[in-house]
């Protein structure tokens, strides 16, 4: 499915619910949450433990569907797409920045940055370089062939930056993005943040730490699988 011809939406959500059955319990994590997220936007996604920031962002990723509703990437319904064309869309338009990296030890940092090319049918010949010029983006150029375990956790993240970047994705989730690094570290990692955003990347944050969500151009609060709070702080128009 294609959508209206609005090339500015990025991710779109209609109706969705995602519904998690433990035992005898029914657990919805998410409830009727509709959203538009616009090309170059800059979110912050805060909420409390189980208000449904997590499954959110699984959701916005592709790596679940939700149990109703639609959700769809520059108006494409995820859910008409079989596994192969799902991890297709998945490499090409999302990027993923964790708490814990997820970086692959056996790999050194460059091969890192381009795993996401390995899941694509006609990989681009000219990914490996700019893979390395990703690396010296982020301060790492010195570092392409040392292993995760060589790095410090500034510089695994810093890497795992890079990775997200590699196919140019039309929107980037961060997961905590700061939550094992130092104050410093961390600021750097916003920084690197602020830089993309200005570049008119399209970022979707989930912290739990206000001052991490101060740097956000908006910030949106979920409370029990729904939008409690949308704050815009300024209008890009």
């Amino acid at each position: 499915m294609t959508n209206n011809g609005d090339s500015s939406i990025v991710a779109e959500l209609e109706a969705v619910s995602r519904v998690y059955q433990m035992g005898e319990t029914r657990v919805e994590a998410l409830a009727d949450f509709s959203f538009q997220f616009q090309q170059g936007d800059y979110w912050a996604i805060m909420g409390s433990s189980g208000s449904g920031k997590s499954t959110l962002l699984n959701l916005l990723g592709c790596l679940d569907r939700p149990t109703s509703g639609r959700y769809l990437v520059r108006g494409t319904d995820v859910d008409e797409l079989d596994d192969d064309d799902l991890s297709d869309l998945r490499s090409r338009e999302l990027g993923f920045i964790f708490q814990s990296y997820n970086l692959i030890p056996q790999l050194d940092l460059l091969e890192n940055i381009l795993v996401p090319i390995l899941y694509q049918d006609n990989p681009d010949p000219g990914a490996e370089d700019r893979a390395r010029t990703l690396a010296e983006r982020v301060g790492l150029g010195d570092r392409i062939h040392h292993l995760p375990s060589e790095l410090s956790g500034g510089q695994q993240q810093r890497a795992a930056i890079a990775r997200a970047l590699i196919n140019d994705p039309a929107l980037i989730l961060a997961d905590e993005a700061t939550g094992n690094l130092d104050t410093q570290t961390g600021q750097e990692i916003l920084e690197l943040f602020d830089e993309l955003h200005a570049e008119g990347k399209t970022i979707l944050l989930v912290t739990h730490e206000p001052e991490v969500g101060d740097r956000a151009e908006h910030v949106m609060r979920l409370s029990d699988g729904r939008i409690e709070s949308v704050v815009r702080k300024g209008d890009k128009s």
